[in-house]
């Protein structure tokens, strides 16, 4: 029985902690809509490079807001001592490091799942399958490992928690989706 709660417990430590990088995303949404990233411009295969959802301004308050949510869990970890009190670093130099990684990570990873969408003949607001789901996991967790490797290795590198991410990504976007749909911030439910 202690390994099952062990497991348990990795995969609330995994979900918690990773709620920067889930928070980026619907951010994005919100703070998004001006100066398109790729500035309209098309690939040499005559597509758009990633279309006119994309903007700096999604990318930067989307990241930016995982960094602030980030930040106030932080504070929450430290007060009730979740997870040893310090999981995201010692230092308020390492706890920026890994929360950055984490948020900025996630919309690189929706960037780049974008391009690929576009590479397909995917237009914007079509189902991607998985490419609307798992680069921006994918890719934080790159990010993280990159920049904040121990945080990584603790709480992802057993593949326990990167797992738990994975297999919640999906229902979790989708559910979300469904929400700004509602909203009317986002043209399709997916």
């Amino acid at each position: 029985m202690p390994d099952a709660v062990q497991i348990a417990l990795e995969i609330v430590y995994a979900f918690v902690l990773f709620i920067p990088g889930f928070v980026a995303n619907p951010a994005a949404v919100l703070t998004g809509g001006h100066f398109p990233m790729d500035l309209g411009r098309n690939f040499p295969d005559g597509r758009r490079i990633l279309g006119d959802g994309k903007t700096w301004t999604g990318y930067l308050g989307g990241s930016l807001a995982g960094v602030l949510v980030g930040l106030i869990l932080a504070g929450i970890f430290l007060v009730t001592g979740f997870a040893g009190g310090r999981p995201y670093g010692n230092t308020i130099e390492s706890v920026l490091v890994t929360l950055m990684a984490m948020s900025f990570g996630s919309l690189t990873g929706d960037v780049a799942g974008s391009f690929i969408k576009r590479r397909i003949g995917i237009q914007r607001g079509g189902k991607g399958a998985l490419l609307d789901q798992w680069p921006f996991a994918l890719v934080s967790f790159l990010f993280i490992y990159l920049f904040s490797g121990h945080f990584f290795m603790t709480y992802y590198g057993d593949i326990v928690g990167a797992l738990a991410i994975l297999i919640i990504t999906p229902p979790l976007h989708r559910g979300v989706n469904i929400i700004g749909f509602a909203m009317k911030k986002k043209d399709v439910p997916w």
